[in-house]
């Protein structure tokens, strides 16, 4: 019963990430109608439309420093239901949008909420774990951004734009409603010097017969450990190591050409002449990442994450290659579905690897003293990464050509695969103190 339990709080702790993965695809769907004057009484240019998909990501890399901060003051459950009223607030503007200026507050705004969940969804998931499903529960964030971006693909596809707004407005008043019944992180409420609702909390995620005295024990010593600077803390060499891992595997995930892919999936298909439906082709990526992020949660407690890692990126780089040769080659070949195919192997590869383990491994690499700044400083990279792809994709492209922006791309994944094969470590079946552990025996 408390595995169980443990996978009902934690998938919808990880909720957070399918309102995320709804901001994230709306951009597709909407372009057209948006751009044609359908949806709203103004008509953003180029410049304008590059601003709307990429102002989201923007919000997110201003969310992650302060959402550090509150999770460690007030809690992670209290930090999420927080964020919640803005959220839905930024839909409203959204919905409501009467200029130019709404619009792109709105985003800014379900960006920003949206990419506070980066930090505090993973950490809340793995705090309540048991080590033999972290992996697993770790990978429940992505899993719920990539329904997310499905539902956006869905809905979007067949259901005009204001209606579409509404539908992503529910998702946070649906959150809500099922997180205020979930227990607090039995981590941070040791850690605060609260055994006894650790303890509570502990009952209610491993069964109320179950012994978490020595799991309670461990939680409460690294809580009464000695409280150092956050300067010294930051400046641990175990802990240094970890930042520079974590922000290398968020840097390959953004400039390996993820959000480019998503964000401007319909254009993607349109631009390569595919012969299916541009709203079905995003529909059939959507659906391939969703079930290829489920094969990672299946198989990344048996093969752990590093190879998990690799693979991915082998196939991102295949992709993209096909991508800039098709772009620069074939395109009057009468293979258009050969674009799709390399995107559906793209979001294969990214999905299996790149997708979820990043995020997984945010969680894992930082002693738990430091975890909340650390894993905010990498994913506020994370998403200023994302931003700077997201916003000079469409301009790169129209300057020098998608031929020339798959093989950045292509480069990137190449870069990835290395950096994986020589520096990563496997964190597969570890505690964090003996990930701690591994990580300053290597930066000795």
């Amino acid at each position: 019963m408390g595995a169980v339990a443990q996978f009902i709080v934690g998938f919808i702790g990880a909720l957070g990430a399918f309102c995320l993965g709804a901001v994230i695809g709306w951009s597709g769907p909407v372009e057209k109608e948006v751009k044609n004057s359908g949806a709203y009484d103004f008509t953003p240019g180029q410049t304008e439309w590059g601003l709307v998909g990429s102002l989201m990501t923007l919000g997110a890399a201003f969310s992650c420093i302060p959402v550090g901060v509150l999770i460690t003051k007030i809690g992670r459950k209290i930090t999420m239901l927080a964020l919640l009223p803005p959220f839905f607030i930024g839909w409203l503007l959204i919905i409501l949008a009467k200029h130019i200026a709404m619009l792109l507050v709105g985003r800014f705004i379900v960006g920003f909420c949206g990419g506070a969940f980066c930090v505090a969804c993973p950490m809340y998931v793995t705090e309540i774990a048991q080590v033999q499903y972290r992996g697993i529960m770790g990978c429940f964030f992505q899993l719920l951004i990539v329904f997310g971006i499905l539902y956006a693909f869905v809905v979007g596809g067949f259901v005009k734009t204001f209606y579409f707004n509404i539908a992503c407005a529910v998702l946070p008043i649906i959150f809500f409603v099922l997180l205020i019944w979930m227990p607090e992180s039995p981590v941070y409420l040791a850690q605060k010097g609260n055994p006894e609702k650790a303890e509570k909390s502990l009952k209610f995620l491993r069964g109320k017969d179950a012994d978490v005295g020595a799991e309670l024990k461990e939680m409460s010593a690294e809580g009464q450990k000695e409280k150092s600077s956050i300067g010294k803390t930051l400046c641990r060499k175990v802990t240094l190591k970890g930042l520079f891992l974590s922000i290398g595997l968020m840097l390959f995930q953004q400039m390996t050409g993820i959000n480019a892919i998503i964000f401007y999936t319909t254009f993607i298909f349109e631009k390569a002449g595919s012969t299916l439906e541009p709203r079905i082709s995003t529909i059939i990526v959507g659906i391939v990442q969703a079930i290829a992020t489920i094969v990672s949660i299946l198989v990344i407690e048996k093969i752990g994450r590093k190879i998990l890692l690799m693979v991915s990126a082998f196939m991102m780089g295949i992709s993209t290659l096909i991508m800039a040769i098709y772009f620069g080659l074939l395109m009057k070949s009468g293979v258009g579905w050969l674009a799709l195919m390399a995107v559906c192997i793209f979001i294969i590869g990214f999905s299996l690897g790149f997708g979820p383990v990043p995020w997984l491994m945010m969680a894992e690499l930082f002693a738990e003293d430091v975890k909340a700044l650390a894993g905010s400083i990498a994913g506020t990279t994370n998403w200023l990464f994302a931003f700077i792809v997201t916003l000079l994709f469409p301009v790169l492209n129209d300057s020098i050509g998608a031929t020339a922006c798959f093989a950045i791309f292509f480069g990137f994944s190449v870069a990835a695969f290395v950096f994986i094969l020589f520096l990563i470590p496997e964190t597969k079946g570890k505690t964090l103190n003996e990930i701690q552990a591994k990580l300053g025996q290597k930066a000795e």
